[in-house]
């Protein structure tokens, strides 16, 4: 069950109040924020009406939650492949034995349903407010399954988070052949069938949970589909009226794959199949005609842009991976609506947020074409135009009661002249001391009710450990799991 609203008006307080008025964010020093039920009443100062408790922040920035278009919903896999390369020989990558074999779960149902949930409590501890859950297929057997997100929808419900589910599909996956290449395999009926599933879950779970859960369609990547996958994903999105986040444009491979297979790029293959409409999403968009190493020349961006679709920006996991995009202020110049998700462990947003100012100032070696306020802007503002939710992503009267309070006052916060320009210096998730997210109090002062992090944490490393074991079964000549993760230094083991 949701945490309880509190009864009548709460006026919340703090040094600073990220306001919104006329179209834009605004700061307001020693503002005030009035929610009645689930809905913001007030942002301003001196307000007048009668409230049942005032909330004194102290030295903090209540801020609009944030919106997390490709929200880690997972045990994060990023460090199997952190140092350990090239991917396809290290596991990422299925080798021909293991298709042929047939690929399995390698998770439990009720550990699935335990990595989303302990996964959405890391998402709050973080003040995402508004999440997309994103979570990686190379361990499962094909696709994702109703059941783990019926209990995604509850654990939403439970912890007072507001969530776009849907189970990611696919209709092929590429694996290592025998002499060391990476080939396609596509089984478009299974993945048609997986995408009717989708489509049932939508129907169900549309606006559950008093609202907290809405649904949206998630075809898993751009080179595991076929044209009749996406053309039916398209129907299902404009019949149901939900968002569908399709990756794309995310990496050389994917953008070669799709260039060999359908003979355009991936923006121009999804534009001639009728794809594009609205609340379209496609992270990464870092692969794109004109970047370095594409030499083919074309319209990506401009294809992406005249069709309405937003790029969900993943500074920390892209850069992880030596990719960024070129850059942030021209995307955003040309007209692009541009969004974040964090898509890695940690989920921090703010992280985030650091992560694409210094990428886009060091891709366009200046640092007068991006602002603080920029990527603020995309962390709220864009992931609520990309899902058509003005009433997300800013703080006045008629928006969601969906806020933040992100503390100023901490050892290594420094000296604060602007908060929001202090945030991206100094500033990370673990500085979110309380959320609330529909008018409730999802955290408050860093504790989640009915979470036990400590026996989470040690739940997690158990079962990720387990995967880890696995390894072997999945990797390209299937050496010992020592000879796939590396360790950065030599390791000597205690004696037993």
């Amino acid at each position: 069950m949701a945490p309880a609203r509190l009864d009548g008006r709460t006026l919340i307080t703090a040094h600073w109040v990220v306001g919104h008025a006329d179209g834009r964010h605004r700061l307001l020093e020693r503002g005030e924020v009035v929610v009645e039920g689930d809905r913001v009443v007030f942002v301003g100062h001196g307000f007048q009406g009668e409230v049942a408790r005032r909330l004194d922040m102290g030295e903090a920035i209540v801020s609009p939650g944030f919106v997390d278009l490709d929200a880690l919903s997972d045990l994060d896999t990023t460090i199997l492949g952190f140092d350990n390369q090239p991917a396809w020989r290290k596991g990422r990558v299925w080798p021909h034995t293991y298709m042929e074999a047939g690929p399995y779960e390698m998770y439990s149902p009720d550990e699935l349903v335990f990595q989303k949930r302990h996964a959405f409590a890391g998402l709050i501890r973080n003040g995402i407010t508004t999440a997309l859950p994103i979570a990686s297929l190379f361990y499962r057997e094909w696709g994702e399954t109703t059941a783990e997100f019926a209990g995604a929808a509850q654990a939403a419900e439970d912890l007072g988070l507001r969530a776009y589910l849907g189970p990611a599909y696919r209709a092929g996956n590429q694996f290592v052949a025998p002499d060391g290449t990476i080939q396609p395999f596509f089984d478009e009926a299974r993945g048609l069938a997986n995408l009717e599933e989708a489509i049932a879950f939508c129907r169900r779970f549309e606006n559950t949970a008093g609202g907290l859960v809405r649904t949206m369609l998630a075809p898993d990547r751009i080179e595991t589909c076929t044209p009749e996958l996406l053309r039916r994903t398209a129907a299902a999105r404009d019949e149901l009226g939900v968002p569908v986040r399709l990756h794309c444009c995310q990496s050389k491979i994917e953008y070669d794959l799709v260039l060999a297979l359908r003979g355009m790029s991936p923006p121009e293959w999804l534009e001639s199949l009728g794809f594009f409409g609205r609340r379209t999403l496609l992270p990464h968009g870092t692969w794109v005609s004109g970047a370095p190493g594409i030499d083919r020349p074309g319209r990506d961006l401009e294809i992406i842009r005249d069709n309405g679709a937003t790029i969900v920006h993943c500074p920390l996991v892209s850069s992880r991976h030596g990719n960024v995009i070129r850059s942030f202020a021209r995307y955003r110049d040309m007209g692009l609506n541009i969004g974040l998700g964090t898509d890695t462990s940690p989920p921090d947003m703010i992280l985030n947020m650091q992560m694409g100012l210094i990428l886009c100032r060091v891709a366009d070696a200046t640092t007068t074409t991006c602002r603080s306020e920029d990527l603020f802007d995309a962390a709220t503002l864009g992931g609520a135009k990309a899902l058509e939710r003005p009433d997300l992503g800013r703080l006045e009267p008629g928006a969601k009661a969906d806020l933040i309070v992100i503390d100023l006052d901490r050892p290594h916060t420094g000296q604060v002249i602007d908060p929001i320009q202090t945030l991206m210096l100094t500033g990370h998730g673990r500085d979110v001391r309380t959320v609330m997210v529909d008018g409730r109090f999802s955290m408050i002062d860093r504790i989640i009710p009915g979470v036990d992090e400590a026996a989470d944490n040690r739940r997690a490393q158990a079962q990720f450990e387990r995967l880890m074991a696995l390894y072997p079964q999945r990797t390209w000549q299937h050496p010992p799991a020592e000879e796939i993760f590396s360790s950065a230094y030599p390791v000597t083991r205690r004696p037993a």
